[in-house]
């Protein structure tokens, strides 16, 4: 946990407290199930015991690598994917789909990458939790901003750049948009938000921008 020495192996866990706060932030009551390990039976005593809450949110898991196996611990006659993988940067791996008696229980699979993680959080999380309350749950708005640097053009995916937004509306992304730097993410401010196959822009040209609370 964040305070404690990673022992060997080990990373310290950051979306746990970091979701947690984003959750009561947002009017919900985070109710913290424990880490799980990359097996299938850790992660199906975990999902059990989300089965008296409003929704499942878990961290991790949802890609496609050995050890992704959150896709395979859902499945059960219960379970029904609604979706899994999404054409965005980051967090492609998204899955959303619901789980238990008339699939009544929403589960959202995030990203583990911590940027990944909480950017779907602010686009997905903080809608459904707006939704759960009885709110439209809206996306996020998007506003007018001046791009502070030079950037290429965009690939296949929808881009989300973690950026600096000054007083004036000047959206300076980070050099780095790795979705594994938990860092640029705590000081990131504003998401520029670019279309796929977006041109390359220089410094100066219009962009939308999503203001982070």
């Amino acid at each position: 946990m964040p305070g404690e020495t990673p022992g060997h192996g080990q990373i310290v866990s950051a979306n746990g407290p970091g979701l947690s706060a984003f959750i009561e932030q947002h009017g919900g009551e985070a109710i913290h199930l424990g880490v799980a390990r990359d097996e299938l039976e850790a992660l199906r005593a975990a999902i059990a015991r989300a089965e008296p809450l409003d929704m499942l949110v878990t961290s991790g898991g949802v890609s496609v690598g050995e050890h992704d196996l959150m896709r395979k611990a859902l499945q059960s006659d219960d379970f029904r994917l609604a979706f899994h993988k999404i054409a965005m940067r980051p967090g492609k791996p998204l899955l959303f789909g619901r789980i238990g008696a008339n699939q009544k229980l929403p589960v959202l699979g995030l990203p583990g990458n911590p940027a990944a993680a909480m950017v779907c959080a602010a686009l997905f999380l903080g809608p459904a939790i707006a939704r759960l309350q009885g709110l439209p749950g809206d996306a996020p708005a998007m506003v007018p901003a001046r791009l502070g640097a030079d950037l290429g053009e965009n690939d296949t995916r929808e881009d989300y750049l973690r950026a600096v937004l000054s007083p004036d509306f000047v959206a300076t992304p980070f050099p780095k948009q790795d979705s594994g730097m938990i860092s640029s993410m705590a000081r990131a401010n504003a998401l520029i938000v670019r279309p796929p196959h977006a041109p390359a822009l220089l410094a100066g040209a219009p962009v939308p921008v999503i203001v982070l609370s």
